[in-house]
């Protein structure tokens, strides 16, 4: 087996692990400061809205020796708005303005044929009107909304409402941060766009239910017992499936990476741009979110519930008795950042009984007999 499916597999067995319980404030934090930046650059830069939502034209030229700055200065002084141009490789053009009608396309058009050298029939023109270009985005809009709704409705059933609270928390965390992220960068926004985020809302909720499958599992029964909390259960299942999430994030990432900087960066196929950088960055914020955001939540709302109050209590009152009898405590303890830990609790319960007996603190302790590891004196 290799390295990494060895410590898979002892991630599994809960041999070794890492507190993401605990840190989940750190995490919260991480989120709200990206959330918050995501926010401010959506507000100042906006989105830049495709034809096919704002309505314009798009212009395909044959081939010409203009330069595409060229190209695009002629467009935006003849057409007085912006415009996106990208060179095709046959030598012509694909220039897109948004925001005019019908008749100032063949004004435009006749400029820019004299402008590039070209014939004005050569210059094939596809026209998009505004009022289309808002039913699509209306149509993309009310799928996005009935696609939460499923998920929220399938994960309430197939788990529990805090579960399904926590995906969709973790969702629009990954719309918030995709959306942002499109805004900052300045990439302009189309159907592939839309289909893009509904592609990293299906892997990042993938990598949520794998986690929840595994906490549900992991905790039935759980109130029966006094080894483990909620949280420390909760803390578990992350570490279970660490390595399948982001065996599956990295597997995902690579061809949509290839798509981003080759297809879009080197090719200047500016089509792919619109999909690969919505899954790029939303398979990113998926794998992050599943992982520090959806599981720690699930902890938090779990944790006020009464029967998982008094859990902890049981179990952090069995660990202060078992160190106060020099027993080991269990490796699994994970305390979460606003609570007393249990190891602190125990050792403190433990001297507290000591020194009543009039006898010092104990020392360290082997896991043989409950025999001291020191000399005595």
């Amino acid at each position: 087996m290799s390295r990494l499916g060895n410590f898979g597999a002892r991630l599994y067995r809960g041999e070794v692990g890492y507190d993401f319980i605990g840190k989940r404030k750190i995490w919260y934090g991480i989120s709200i400061l990206i959330t918050i930046t995501a926010i401010v650059g959506l507000g100042v830069r906006g989105l830049h809205m495709g034809i096919e939502f704002e309505g314009g034209a798009v212009f395909t030229t044959p081939k010409t020796s203009v330069s595409a700055a060229r190209a695009e200065e002629s467009a935006e002084q003849s057409s007085g708005h912006d415009a996106i141009v990208q060179e095709l490789g046959n030598g012509g053009m694909r220039i897109q303005i948004s925001g005019i009608d019908t008749d100032a396309s063949d004004p435009i058009k006749e400029q820019l044929a004299k402008d590039l050298d070209v014939k004005a029939d050569d210059i094939n023109a596809d026209l998009v009107g505004p009022s289309w270009g808002e039913q699509i985005a209306n149509k993309a809009w009310l799928g996005l909304g009935i696609f939460l709704v499923l998920v929220v409705i399938y994960l309430a059933i197939a788990f529990e409402w805090r579960m399904a609270i926590a995906a969709f928390v973790a969702l629009i965390h990954d719309i918030t941060i995709t959306v942002g992220i499109y805004a900052l960068v300045g990439f302009e926004v189309t159907p592939g766009t839309v289909i893009g985020l509904l592609t990293i809302l299906g892997y990042s909720l993938y990598d949520t239910v794998v986690v929840f499958d595994s906490l549900k599992e992991q905790s039935k029964g759980i109130t029966k017992q006094t080894r483990n909390t909620y949280s420390e259960v909760a803390n578990q299942s992350i570490n279970g499936t660490l390595v399948r999430s982001i065996n599956t994030t990295v597997v995902a990432l690579l061809p949509v990476a290839g798509l981003l900087f080759i297809g879009g960066g080197f090719l200047g196929a500016g089509m792919l741009n619109d999909i690969s950088l919505s899954l790029f960055v939303g398979l990113a914020a998926g794998a992050y979110s599943s992982i520090f955001i959806a599981t720690p939540l699930v902890a938090d709302l779990k944790e006020r519930d009464p029967q998982m109050k008094a859990l902890k209590k049981r179990v952090l009152a069995k660990r202060a008795a078992a160190a106060a009898q020099g027993e080991p405590l269990p490796a699994s303890a994970t305390p979460g950042p606003d609570d007393e830990t249990p190891q602190t609790a125990a050792a403190a319960a433990g001297a507290t009984s000591a020194v009543r007996n009039g006898e010092p603190p104990a020392r360290g302790r082997s896991g043989r007999g409950g025999r001291t590891t020191g000399k005595r004196r």
